[in-house]
């Protein structure tokens, strides 16, 4: 998937949130209603967490140097766990706190056209900003028949699969304060309207609990899928001079930036001239296939039994 994608649904998302956090806490202003204030805060949040991933994609396009020889596309991912952090935070903590201010003392009920007019206007942009990032997160997506679960928790681009989760955790919060809303005026309960932002609290704590957990994976170093490390040692093996290869090491680095470090044993009639030769036409394999692999380390065990350098070094050129 294209950055341009990734960037897409983070502008898209800050678009629309702009404007919907400053429509809900007039709505709140106006109406009293808690739940509308919680929205208003779950939306300024959002605004301000694509600032951070859009800030995080751009550092991570960094060129490599010598303090930095793999670049700095983990950028993006510790930006990703500060976004996680803030949604917990500030988005699920406050939506709590007021939730819980707003049943100790209720606000009394007023017209609450105010809030049907903003909801329905905030339902229809999260729409438009949900369809941005999940069309994002289905153009990288690497197996035609899995789930949307399984494409969203297997994601390794926090700029998209926050996204996703931020819209879609903002149009059940549009739920979720609607109900207050309505349920509170029709049963002329205000306290409903408090549950309401509690609910919303909730539920951005436990988007930001997944987010949490899903880039802390990729930051402590998670590697590609089983069927890709597979189909890596059959590539490996199909090269001609290659005679058997051991369970090869990945890390991703960023979404499209992964080292690949491969222990190979070529024939053991093959000169240094020919191990070169064959290392670089098992690079170019494994890249026609899977480009992401920008890094690739090769120890080969080969010439003779009693031989066994290290080529790594050679088949891999510092991009800087």
């Amino acid at each position: 998937m294209s950055a341009g994608s990734s960037k897409s649904a983070l502008y898209g998302g800050l678009a629309a949130n702009v404007g919907i956090a400053v429509s809900k806490f007039v709505a709140a202003f106006f109406t009293g209603s808690s739940a509308m204030l919680s929205e208003g805060i779950h939306s300024l949040v959002d605004s301000g967490n694509s600032i951070l991933l859009l800030y995080g994609m751009k550092q991570s396009q960094l060129p490599a140097n010598a303090r930095h020889p793999f670049g700095r596309s983990k950028e993006l991912y510790f930006w990703g766990l500060i976004v996680a952090v803030l949604i917990f935070a500030i988005g699920g903590g406050m939506s709590f706190y007021e939730g819980i201010k707003h049943i100790e003392h209720p606000e009394p009920l007023t017209d609450p056209l105010w809030n049907y007019v903003v909801l329905g206007v905030a339902a229809g942009f999260e729409s438009w900003a949900s369809w941005l990032a999940i069309r994002a997160l289905y153009a990288a997506k690497s197996d035609e028949k899995a789930s949307f679960w399984r494409i969203l928790s297997t994601s390794r681009d926090p700029a998209v699969y926050a996204s996703v989760l931020e819209n879609l955790a903002a149009l059940a919060g549009l739920v979720l304060a609607l109900a207050g809303v309505f349920f509170g005026h029709v049963l002329n309960n205000p306290y409903l309207d408090g549950a309401a932002s509690i609910a919303i609290g909730l539920l951005l704590m436990l988007v930001a609990v997944f987010l949490v957990s899903r880039t802390r994976a990729l930051l402590v170093g998670e590697g590609v899928s089983d069927a890709v490390l597979a189909d890596l040692q059959a590539i490996g093996r199909r090269q001609p001079g290659v005679h058997n290869l051991r369970p090869p090491l990945t890390m991703y680095l960023g979404p499209t930036d992964v080292v690949l470090a491969l222990d190979v044993d070529f024939e053991d009639q093959l000169s240094a001239t020919d191990i070169e030769m064959v290392i670089g036409q098992l690079q170019d394999a494994i890249r026609v296939k899977y480009p992401e692999f920008q890094r690739i380390f090769i120890e080969a065990k080969s010439i003779t039994k009693k031989q066994s350098p290290t080529v790594g070094p050679a088949a891999f050129k510092p991009p800087f």
